[in-house]
Parts: C-alpha cells; structure tokens; sequence
C-alpha cells in the first residue's frame, strides 16, 4: 500500500481538488473521490464526509451547481458542475498555490545564512 499523505498537509486545498477534478467534467461524489484516489496514485483519499461538506460549501459559494442523472440502472446519482464562478474561483487559488508553493518549500527546507 501506498504511503498516505496526511490530511492535515492538505486540509485548506480540498476545494480546489475538488473544482480541478470537476472543472474536467461533470461528475458525482463516488467518481470525484476516486479520481483524487488516482490523481495522487494512491497517497490521499477523501472521506465521503470531507467530500460532501466541499460540495455544500462549492454550491452555497455559487461554484457549483447540481442536478440529478438519469441512470437506467441502480440509484440516481447526484452530479456537480462547475459554474462561471467556480472556474474564476479555481483560476483565482491555482495563481495562489503557485506563488505559494516556492516560499513554503523555502520555508521548510531553507536556511537563514548571516550576512556580515
């Protein structure tokens, strides 16, 4: 089994996982946490409760939106699709994440040096 990323290390970018796998299309909770499971190769997973609480969060923010399948066979699926908003959200914590992601590595693995 893989070595598993802790949640803590992620917590704070759930909703942008989750608006990146959706942004690739429409699709409902079971195949969104399977997707983060084969993004990461296995090293993270999101729990049904974690997922459902972005969704609400998404919806209530005006970034998603949801409607019903209409699948022939078992139970009816909930899908969730990204609005205008939802992808100018996403735009908005990518350019985010990469100006922050070279000062955190510096932070944890820099050295302060003294200048004379």
């Amino acid at each position: 089994m893989a070595e598993v990323i802790s949640k803590d290390l992620i917590r704070g970018h759930t909703d942008t996982i989750v608006l990146n796998i959706l942004q690739q299309g429409d699709s409902y909770g079971y195949q969104v946490a399977k997707r983060v499971r084969e993004l990461s190769q296995g090293h993270y997973e999101l729990n049904e409760a974690t997922l459902y609480t972005v969704f609400r969060r998404l919806e209530k923010n005006g970034a998603l939106t949801d409607y019903w399948g209409d699948e022939t066979q078992g139970s009816r699926r909930k899908y969730y699709h990204v609005t205008t908003t939802g992808q100018e959200m996403l735009a908005e914590k990518k350019t985010a994440w990469e100006f922050a992601k070279p000062i955190i590595d510096e932070l944890i693995t820099g050295q302060i040096t003294e200048e004379d």
